[in-house]
């Protein structure tokens, strides 16, 4: 019995939608600081949450299970980065609104459950490449 696999394209990967819309929010926030709050912390913010997008399209590009796994694993990386740290200083120095807080830590943990089985299932498919 041969197994037809369906391709998705990245646009529909909820993964990708998730971290497109983090860094939609993230650069909304962005767009409003200062020039000194852009320099110490928004730049970091910005580049650690377009970070998550980017590698999970470069991982769904490559062939090879192990190959997009690390870019995957790099993706939580960010994602950790981004609103564990850059959006929790936020928060604490005052500097995001409550509700985009709420709004992003949403999406974010969202976008950790799915990126985790995204993970595990690129792995489980592994057999397919052979």
């Amino acid at each position: 019995m041969e197994i037809k696999k369906k391709y998705i394209h990245l646009k529909d990967l909820e993964v990708y939608k998730l971290s497109r819309e983090l860094s939609k929010i993230g650069w909304e926030i962005y767009k409003n600081m200062d020039w000194r709050t852009k320099k110490v912390v928004g730049d970091q913010l910005i580049t650690s949450l377009d970070s998550i997008g980017a590698n999970i399209t470069e991982g769904y590009s490559r062939y090879h299970y192990l190959d997009q796994i690390k870019f995957y694993y790099n993706a939580r990386g960010s994602l950790s980065e981004s609103c564990s740290h850059w959006l929790e200083l936020l928060k604490e120095r005052e500097l995001i609104k409550e509700e985009d807080f709420k709004k992003m830590k949403s999406i974010s943990e969202k976008l950790s459950l799915k990126l985790n089985n995204f993970i595990s299932s690129t792995y489980k498919a592994r057999k397919y490449q052979q």
